[in-house]
């Protein structure tokens, strides 16, 4: 099923730099460039393996700032390990499909692509397949990558997450929350709202919006809000999206919290003020570097994390007024 890996350029070294960059990542949101001291590194922390070109491919839409971190993430493994990156993105699957199609016209050695609506990429990844191309997962398609043909995946269980949520929200005594999908069809974003109606006690209402029209997003939450002063908590599915909803909040003269699942710089500053009750972490460096780490260690090490039968999990976390601080410097940084 898996891409044969390269046997000529195996490196012993290559598993335990790459578990030492996810620690350093986890522990500390730091970049990750490995100890100078690896037989495999070069001058200045790069890899002296042979030079290899990576595709990342993802379904962001243009301004979105929370690719910036995936892209970052990639672009800091791509350094570390010599390697070409190119990366692209559609939020319209054919076009993303088409994406995936052109990197392996292009002959890349590896190709790391979102599966947010996998039935699109199930022909642009057996197509890699068949030309010896490996092909990770990352950030959506948990319950997918497998069935699609991809080696690994990196990312969050997004159901798993929706219902810590709904728990969450439990504690917090809410009574009537609305779920906010900024893109219909897609899988991570369904799967949230599902798993945050599965265990939240009160009522979960799901609602639909256009998320590349910011208008037309504040004057469908506005109105919602104020034909139903009952709902107590708005959920959004990503942190620009956040921000917009606490001014939807204001507009439309309710009381309800903002929370939502994803974080970047200005997130985190609404956190600590109190404008966004809690965010969801899952961590979008370390999915972007992890998933262009893992195309080096098998075309150099026939590494597979996970064994190719289990997710590398990333998330979830809650980040709330109480440890934001513990995020905030990596924030800044413009990596958490």
């Amino acid at each position: 099923m898996n891409t044969p890996p390269p046997q000529s350029a195996a490196h012993r070294s290559a598993r335990a730099l790459a578990a030492a960059a996810a620690v350093c990542l986890l522990a500390a949101g730091c970049s990750g460039s490995g100890g100078g001291s690896d037989s495999s590194l070069g001058t200045g922390g790069r890899a002296d393996t042979a030079r290899l070109k990576v595709a990342m491919v993802t379904h962001a839409s243009e301004g979105d700032t929370f690719w910036n971190l995936v892209k970052k993430g990639a672009e800091a493994a791509a350094a570390k390990d010599n390697i070409e990156l190119t990366y692209a993105n559609d939020p319209d699957a054919a076009a993303q499909a088409s994406l995936v199609r052109d990197a392996i016209r292009q002959k890349v050695d590896g190709i790391a692509v979102t599966l947010a609506k996998p039935q699109a990429m199930k022909g642009p990844v057996a197509a890699a397949r068949g030309a010896d191309i490996p092909v990770v997962g990352l950030n959506s398609g948990i319950d997918s990558w497998q069935s699609e043909g991809a080696l690994e995946f990196f990312g969050q269980d997004e159901s798993l997450a929706g219902r810590a949520v709904g728990d969450k929200l439990d504690d917090l005594r809410a009574k009537h929350a609305l779920c906010v999908i900024h893109e219909r069809g897609n899988v991570a974003l369904e799967a949230r709202c599902a798993g945050v109606k599965k265990t939240f006690g009160g009522r979960t209402d799901i609602v639909y919006v256009d998320g590349t029209d910011a208008n037309s997003t504040d004057a469908a939450l506005t109105a919602r809000l104020r034909q139903d002063p009952t709902i107590d908590e708005v959920i959004m599915n990503g942190a620009q999206f956040a921000l917009d909803a606490v001014d939807s909040v204001k507009h439309s003269g309710s009381r309800a919290h903002v929370a939502t699942f994803d974080l970047n710089q200005n997130l985190v500053k609404a956190v600590r003020s109190g404008d966004v009750q809690f965010a969801v972490d899952q961590q979008p460096y370390l999915q972007g570097y992890l998933a262009v780490d893992a195309l080096w260690l098998y075309r150099t090490n026939g590494n597979v994390s996970g064994g190719g039968v289990s997710p590398v999990l990333t998330g979830p976390a809650f980040v709330t007024k109480a440890n934001v601080a513990s995020v905030a410097e990596f924030a800044s940084h413009g990596t958490r």
